[in-house]
């Protein structure tokens, strides 16, 4: 991320982006992510908040991910997401309900 908030992402073949939208009170909190089935990979970032205009939305945004399924480390919940290589894959904070 620069210092606007704008994130620069890294995708291409078979290395994807998640932006991974969050609700607001996760703003400046760590989220993890980690490839399906290999704890031992875990990646994390920070939940930013994003402007376009008056509309305001949080995300963690994670710039260059190999192509696959992960899992959303979420307290004591967790929500699986595929990303897709050379693509960004959007997806919404998984319910922990």
């Amino acid at each position: 991320m620069d210092a606007r908030g704008a994130a620069v992402l890294d995708i291409g073949d078979d290395v994807g982006a998640l932006v991974l939208d969050a609700p607001e009170a996760l703003l400046g909190h760590e989220v993890e992510l980690e490839p399906e089935g290999d704890r031992s990979r875990r990646v994390h970032t920070v939940v930013r908040e994003q402007r376009v205009g008056p509309v305001r939305r949080f995300a963690a945004v994670f710039p260059a991910l190999r192509a696959g399924r992960y899992r959303i480390c979420a307290g004591h919940g967790a929500g699986p997401v595929m990303v897709a290589g050379g693509a960004v894959t959007q997806a919404d904070w998984p319910s922990t309900a």
